[in-house]
Formats: C-alpha cells, structure tokens, sequence
C-alpha cells in the first residue's frame, strides 16, 4: 500500500520564554538564566521565513521511509538561540524514532544564525522548542478511533478497522499495551490502562499475514474531549 505523509508545523514555539539551567552551556560557557524575556528569539525574517525554510528543507518522507506505523507524531526539539544569534544545545525531548527526531534536529542545525532573544534591552541566550508533527498515512488502509490517532485510559476506545481487498470478517487485530477484543465484524474495542503510545498490528486471519500497524497516543481519561462524554 502506498503511504501518504503529512507535515504540520507550528509558527509558534512551545514555550515560548527561555528556561532557567542548572549547568552552563559547555559548548560556549553560557549561563541562560530568564524564565521570561522582553522579546524572543526569532528565525531571521520572522514567521513566514521560518515556514518556508521548513517546507523547503524539511524531508517528510522520512518516517515513512523508515516504516513507521500509519499514526500522528508530534516531535519536539529544544535548543539555545545564544546573545550572538548562535544557536547549540539542540536536543530531542520526544523518542517516537523512525528518524523523525533526527530529521528535526538536523534542521535546525541547518538553520544558521538566529536573531536574539531581549531582556531590558539587551540580547540574552534563550532556550526555544519547536514541534513538527508527522502524519504518516496509508492509502487503502485505516484503523480509526472517535478522536482521530489517539485512544484514552480507562474506557472502552471504539475502533474501525479498513483494509483494501481484505473482507472484515478476516481481520485480527494485536495491541502493543492493554487488550483489544472483537465486537462486530471491522469493529474493536480497544482498553488501556496506562497513557503513554500504543501499536495496534493488523492481520489476515485467512494467513496470519501482517498487514499494517497503526501507532496511537493514550491521553489520560480526564482528557476525554466534552463530545465524547455526551
């Protein structure tokens, strides 16, 4: 089956102030210390700059290459925009692999000097986070749930399983955490415990062949969105 991929990215950073840390910067002796600052550190030519240089260097390809399952990854990388525009400390805060944290990191590497963040007037070293968010997609194929790649803790997460020339009544379904059980033909009910991410593997009962997996995120069940309550 021929997969699809997708790339969201914010304009805005997480966290937008910088952090203060407990052990300098051993690249450059540097100390960030604001929790908050005046005006934050920017890609040279702002928002829409940053948009481009994205689209345009940015390989979505890569989770897909790397045969990650059909699922939506929001990555995050944190780094240091230094005084003098210089920016070091880039590190992955999220691990789904499958190259997607390396695909970021090397972008902004990539990215060169940035402009300062300013506190009081003056350039400071401000940490940044920038999330991009894969979405690798498969055509033919698809394993849905109410609210769409993600599952909740402690309730019962209906699922629908679709697979091209594959008839319903022939799909089995594995999960990687919880247990999931059969309702009505192409229909599941998926039950975790714990938040965290999951793996449902789709199979061919007729040959016991993998067909597909599909990767989920378990948000806790106070997340629950209102509409699925009702």
């Amino acid at each position: 089956m021929k997969k699809m991929l997708f790339l969201i990215f914010s304009l805005f950073f997480i966290s937008t102030g910088s952090f203060s840390q407990t052990a300098p910067d051993t690249a450059k002796g540097n100390w960030p210390r604001f929790t908050e600052v005046e005006v934050e550190a920017s890609f040279p030519g702002g928002d829409p700059a940053w948009k481009i240089f994205l689209v345009k260097n940015l390989k979505a390809a890569v989770p897909a290459d790397n045969n990650a399952p059909i699922g939506k990854y929001t990555t995050v990388v944190q780094f240091v925009v230094g005084k003098d525009g210089t920016v070091s400390g880039i590190k992955a805060l999220t691990n789904f692999g499958y190259g997607m944290e390396d695909e970021v990191v090397r972008i902004i590497e990539k990215s060169g000097n940035w402009t300062p963040a300013l506190q009081n007037g003056k350039a400071v070293n401000a940490y940044r986070k920038q999330p991009v968010t894969f979405v690798v997609d498969e055509d033919g194929f698809e394993v849905n749930s109410k609210v769409p790649n993600t599952l909740f803790a402690g309730i019962d997460n209906e699922i629908t399983v679709n697979v091209r020339r594959v008839s319903p009544a022939n799909i089995n379904l594995m999960i990687t955490k919880g247990n999931i059980i059969t309702t009505v033909e192409g229909r599941f009910i998926a039950r975790l415990t714990q938040p965290g991410r999951v793996t449902i593997t789709v199979y061919n009962k007729k040959n016991d062949k993998e067909l597909g997996a599909a990767s989920f995120e378990v948000k806790k069940q106070s997340e629950i969105p209102a509409e699925m309550k009702q």
